[in-house]
């Protein structure tokens, strides 16, 4: 079964995100449990996330259809010691607030080298900075989401996102998200059935699709292999629809929630509408 939704709003608190999801016809929803251009924010009230875990229950989202995604700010890689002090700080507030709700997947950016230090040593500060998260909680999944390769960013590779897997030190508590936009400017083709099939084997290849717990469907109005993140809407970019197809026919990615990212909110019902109907046709 596929859970299909997009990344909705959290304005006037978390426990608005279930119902925003719901009225767009979702199964699934990402959504930032704090304001996503801040390095902190208050609290977590209770009736909040008693409202927020009622609401989810109500509208049938269980925490295995819900990818939250951590702050943009924080970089688990950073070259500069302060700030990586204050991005693990951040991310273990994240993996808390996660907590607090339920939630059991955190979705989040791998980091950046920023040009100051070498790939392999920006990979491993990125594991250290899981390892370090991981054993502060319990339950919550960190999840890797694959980059466009945009300035210096990291995890525009498969083979970079196994190489922090492969540090991280409980398998169970870590996972991917591939998105198809960032996938397809950093130079996974993904614009004809051959192509996807050839794609998806090498992450099999290299990462695992035992990892894949969350995937973000964007079309892609970058060009392909440019290594710029720019969304478009489902058939409205450089990808097209046959990879969107392929994804609902592909019973490998079952079960895990599949994001919206897409620029056109006021598109995302027809969008989820025509990925359902592409499910139904395998």
């Amino acid at each position: 079964m596929k859970y299909i939704g997009a990344h909705v709003s959290a304005a006037g608190g978390v426990d608005n995100s279930p119902i925003n999801a719901y009225q767009i016809g979702a199964t699934a929803f990402a959504l930032f449990t704090k304001n996503q251009r801040q390095w902190h924010a208050k609290p977590l009230e209770t009736a909040v996330i008693d409202r927020f875990k009622k609401r989810c229950e109500q509208y049938g989202f269980t925490s295995k259809q819900i990818l939250p995604h951590d702050s943009y700010l924080i970089n688990l890689g950073s070259p500069d010691d302060e700030l990586l002090a204050k991005s693990r700080a951040a991310f273990l507030d994240e993996f808390k607030r996660c907590e607090l709700l339920g939630l059991t997947l955190l979705n989040f950016h791998p980091g950046s080298d920023l040009k100051e230090i070498s790939l392999d040593k920006c990979l491993t500060r990125i594991a250290e900075s899981i390892n370090i998260t991981l054993d502060k909680t319990k339950n919550v999944v960190a999840v890797i989401e694959n980059t466009a390769g945009q300035g210096s960013n990291l995890g525009y590779t498969f083979e970079q996102l196994a190489t922090i897997i492969d540090q991280v030190e409980d398998k169970h508590r870590v996972g991917v998200c591939i998105d198809t936009c960032h996938a397809f400017a950093a130079g996974y083709d993904l614009r004809t059935e051959k192509a996807y099939h050839e794609t998806f084997t090498e992450f099999e290849k290299v990462v695992g699709f035992n990892y894949l717990r969350g995937m973000h469907l964007n079309d892609s109005k970058s060009e392909f292999a440019s290594h710029v993140d720019r969304h478009a809407p489902i058939g409205k970019g450089n990808i097209g629809k046959v990879a969107f197809e392929c994804v609902m026919r592909d019973p490998r990615i079952d079960n895990i929630p599949l994001i919206l990212e897409t620029p056109e909110p006021e598109l995302w019902p027809q969008e989820i509408i025509w990925l359902k109907e592409q499910e139904k046709k395998k």
